[in-house]
């Protein structure tokens, strides 16, 4: 097993990121949603994108410059059970390669992520009658 972060640095984001793609890949549910969106002479530039998003998000390092939610509006066969098989698979190597309390972090900020990404994506005001106008 790789040895645990005590830290968040960039180092260990770019360790959790490889280790938790490389499962995302294998996944029965998440790979073949991931092999639509994603070529694999594509994975070395999207897992640099990503090392990038989750460095801007949690060392504030300003690296990301992209639109997460126009990016995911893209992908074919997305629904919001794989969310949570994301978050779960997530969940689970932020344990395996950082501290508790980063890996717990970590994870939080991911959840509240996700939460916002399936909220633009799949909630439709105008299937509750939210959207619609009554005057």
């Amino acid at each position: 097993m790789p040895a645990l972060h005590d830290q968040l640095s960039d180092e260990s984001i770019a360790a959790v990121i490889e280790a938790f793609y490389r499962k995302v890949r294998q996944d029965p549910a998440l790979g073949p949603v991931f092999a639509r969106a994603i070529a694999d002479h594509e994975w070395p530039e999207h897992l640099a994108v990503i090392r990038d998003f989750w460095s801007s998000v949690m060392l504030k390092t300003g690296r990301y410059k992209r639109n997460p939610f126009a990016a995911h509006l893209r992908v074919e066969g997305i629904s919001p059970a794989l969310f949570t098989r994301w978050l779960a698979l997530f969940e689970e190597t932020c344990r395996e390669h950082l501290a508790p309390e980063i890996a717990a972090e970590l994870h939080g900020r991911a959840v509240a992520i996700a939460d916002s990404l399936k909220a633009g994506l799949f909630f439709n005001p105008a299937m509750t009658g939210l959207g619609r106008s009554t005057g």
